[in-house]
């Protein structure tokens, strides 16, 4: 990462303390200060095992915040009391790597007991997903406190799902105080990972703005009916590896799922998802600011929330 990048990405974390003050990069550094190297061994342990898990903790962190801010809520089991996220619509046989932080919060407690949050164990680990996977690093603000109940109504309602047009996608992320600019670039987490065949059938069978060879290529796993689970890549050409190729295949008219090509449709993003083709580095800049953003949605600080022991359940 150039200089230019490392400015922007400085520019930006200042401008989210401004914001967001009760989160701190050094919140840690007394109570937990080998937090972040715990995190980035069992991340790297992960990865190796599986490289699909940089992308699932990641859309996990994503998820998570977006449901009444990134308090943790979503890796919360079902209780007598409430009905959790896990299985919500948008959760459902997809939201995956619970373990992975499982394993993260075990060697925390034993390291830092009752002192670090499941909610900036998960925003810790995304980031270090991305950097596994060759993309850019951030400063994560940390100071978040987990949540002691989530939605599954929440979940159902705010997640956007890849059925979404355009001007649904900014009115959902503009609700979330990110900007059309921020949802276009942390769509283009979607390099990495796959998707299942029930969330991208409706667009290789019924849309029209898709590459003929594209469609007919990914109906070979994914069939008119059946076949839910069968898994396609979001970013053929690297599925794994962190960079900017997922907007040259919506330029091509090859993204995966609807929502992905609403992003190159003719509207109002056409013109960033080309900078993006052409800049990796704008891409990249971007994509970490509005990283550091997404963070700061609505986070429990003070004495809201707690530390939870287990990140599965309420103390």
């Amino acid at each position: 990462m150039d200089s230019r990048i490392n400015l922007f990405v400085l520019a930006t974390l200042l401008l989210a303390a401004a914001t967001n003050a009760q989160l701190s990069a050094t919140f840690y550094t007394k109570s937990c200060p080998n937090l972040q190297n715990i995190v980035r061994k069992v991340m790297a342990q992960a990865i190796n095992k599986e490289a699909r898990m940089g992308a699932s903790i990641l859309r996990l962190h994503f998820h998570d915040c977006f449901v009444n801010g990134c308090d943790a809520s979503i890796l919360l089991d079902d209780t007598s009391k409430f009905t959790g996220e896990k299985n919500a619509g948008p959760n459902q046989n997809s939201a995956r790597g619970f373990e992975v932080i499982d394993s993260i919060k075990t060697q925390v407690e034993a390291a830092c007991k009752t002192t670090v949050s499941c909610a900036d164990i998960l925003a810790i680990a995304a980031r270090d997903g991305v950097v596994l996977l060759g993309g850019p690093s951030w400063t994560v603000p940390l100071g978040r406190r987990d949540a002691r109940t989530a939605s599954q109504s929440a979940a159902n309602a705010q997640i956007p799902a890849p059925t979404t047009s355009l001007s649904t996608l900014i009115s959902m992320f503009s609700s979330k105080g990110l900007s059309a600019r921020d949802m276009t670039a942390l769509s283009g987490s979607h390099t990495i990972g796959q998707a299942r065949c029930t969330t991208f059938r409706a667009h290789i069978y019924n849309d029209t703005n898709i590459h003929a060879s594209f469609a007919a290529n990914r109906k070979k796993t994914c069939p008119a009916s059946g076949g839910d689970n069968n898994l396609a890549p979001l970013d053929k050409q690297t599925a794994f590896r962190f960079e900017n190729n997922y907007y040259e295949n919506l330029v091509a008219r090859r993204g995966l799922l609807h929502s992905d090509q609403e992003l190159f449709n003719g509207g109002s993003q056409d013109n960033l998802v080309r900078n993006y083709v052409s800049n990796n580095a704008l891409f990249l800049s971007d994509f970490t600011a509005a990283m550091v953003k997404m963070g700061n949605i609505s986070p429990l600080t003070g004495n809201n929330g707690e530390i939870r022991k287990n990140c599965r359940t309420v103390n």
